[in-house]
């Protein structure tokens, strides 16, 4: 009684880290999914566009998340399996952007680019601290480790645009930066669903 007991607690207690986490990284890419949208806008940089969507998609996965925090196994790979589909969408709004501004070209402001994506990677930054402990948990706080390391892998790209746009007064390294975003969307989105779907087959099997 006494080691159900303990183990019920420490589970409880685990689980009330991981949604005090969640909630902290779920405001921090709320607001930057905002501002970095805004700045993309203004600078028109794809690259920057695809920062601010991967924001977006990780505040909706820390949302999940935090729903998923106190479900048994099979649930919490089902929100992975919903996790990997928005990774993927974000994939392809980046893809449909590049055509776009493919077609359409401008070269963006590299100085916003720079100046927001140094704020983005301070604010990843912390996400990717908060979330270091959780990240072998289980697969619910796995793919959220996911997620964070994505953005902050893409604020250091993006940051390496502006800087390259800014030497060669080209819009190419923008949109160079932004496929290679589009290629970490969709190869984080075919690993968590790998994950998901292996975890989902083993709780329900």
């Amino acid at each position: 009684m006494g080691a159900c007991c303990d183990h019920e607690c420490a589970l409880d207690a685990l689980q009330r880290r991981q949604r005090q986490t969640l909630k902290i990284t779920l405001a921090i890419n709320a607001l930057m999914f905002g501002v970095i949208l805004g700045a993309a806008l203004f600078s028109r940089s794809t690259a920057l566009l695809a920062e601010s969507l991967d924001n977006l998609g990780d505040a909706l996965t820390y949302g999940l998340s935090l729903y998923a925090v106190s479900r048994d196994r099979a649930a919490k790979a089902r929100v992975a399996l919903f996790k990997s589909s928005l990774i993927f969408i974000g994939a392809a709004v980046v893809a449909g952007q590049i055509v776009y501004r493919l077609l359409s070209p401008r070269v963006p402001a590299f100085e916003i680019m720079g100046g927001f994506t140094l704020l983005g990677l301070a604010a990843n930054g912390v996400c990717l601290w908060l979330l270091w402990r959780h990240r072998q948990e289980d697969v619910n706080m796995s793919s959220v480790w996911e997620c964070s390391r994505n953005d902050v892998a893409a604020n250091v790209s993006v940051l390496l645009a502006a800087g390259l746009v800014w030497l060669f007064g080209s819009a190419w390294p923008d949109l160079v930066v932004a496929a290679g975003l589009a290629w970490l969307l969709l190869r984080s989105s075919r690993r968590v669903f790998g994950s998901a779907l292996s975890e989902l087959r083993a709780a329900t099997g």
